[in-house]
């Protein structure tokens, strides 16, 4: 099934702070050009408009008495909703981070995000990207370590990036998001999406967290070899 356009993207959205439940919903249907279909104050409300409105994304905060934004996630896959899932959260704790990336969850995000980040991760997961935020990229590394290394084929095609996508690739992989890359090299944040995006052709990959992920192998690797 195809991912809906942009604009017809529905939103539920559940948070116990009525205040920035409402300001994000605003944020997201000012800036995503989505439709916030329910919002809701805890999971057990939740899942109740979940069944009413079938949204095409749900964001849930982590921590919502009585029951959190785990246990609904977890609820909604045992309904087999494969749907994305995205949880907003201050916690940037690294057992967090693995709790719901486990559990099912496409996205793991922060509040103190920039508006528009948080908006394109909204549109991303959509479009089938797992999305984190780009201060937990080392976390997520480590949860990673001993999955797996990058392959001949991707470091072959490390040697096709640009002297330009080479210094994006790196700023990735300190967890810089793309406006935070644009005002370092002093170019647009349009330029630095069009870097990201070669370069994540250029790699085979599919989401700027595995370029992230790969640059920062590749960095490891490379100290291994220096030292031996």
């Amino acid at each position: 099934m195809n991912a809906p356009e942009t604009a017809s993207i529905r939103v539920l959205l559940a948070d116990d702070h009525t205040l920035f439940r409402k300001g994000l919903a605003e944020l997201l249907e000012k800036r995503g050009g989505v439709t916030v279909a329910a919002i809701a104050g805890n999971g057990t409300e939740a899942l109740q408009l979940f069944g009413r409105e079938s949204p095409d994304v749900v964001i849930l905060d982590l921590n919502m008495p009585p029951d959190g934004g785990l246990e609904v996630l977890r609820e909604l896959r045992r309904m087999k909703w494969p749907g994305p899932v995205l949880i907003l959260t201050v916690s940037d704790a690294e057992e967090d981070l693995a709790a719901a990336l486990q559990a099912g969850a496409q996205g793991y995000l922060l509040k103190d995000m920039e508006p528009d980040d948080v908006v394109d991760a909204v549109q991303r997961a959509v479009r089938g990207e797992t999305v984190v935020a780009p201060a937990l990229t080392l976390k997520l590394v480590n949860l990673l370590q001993g999955g797996g290394s990058a392959t001949a084929a991707k470091v072959d095609a490390l040697k096709q990036l640009t002297a330009r996508e080479r210094e994006i690739l790196t700023y990735l992989a300190q967890g810089l998001s793309n406006k935070a890359i644009a005002r370092v090299l002093d170019i647009s944040h349009d330029t630095v999406k069009l870097h990201v995006r070669h370069i994540l052709s250029k790699l085979n990959l599919t989401s700027r967290v595995e370029a992230a992920v790969f640059a920062v192998e590749q960095k490891a690797a490379g100290q291994n070899r220096r030292s031996q």
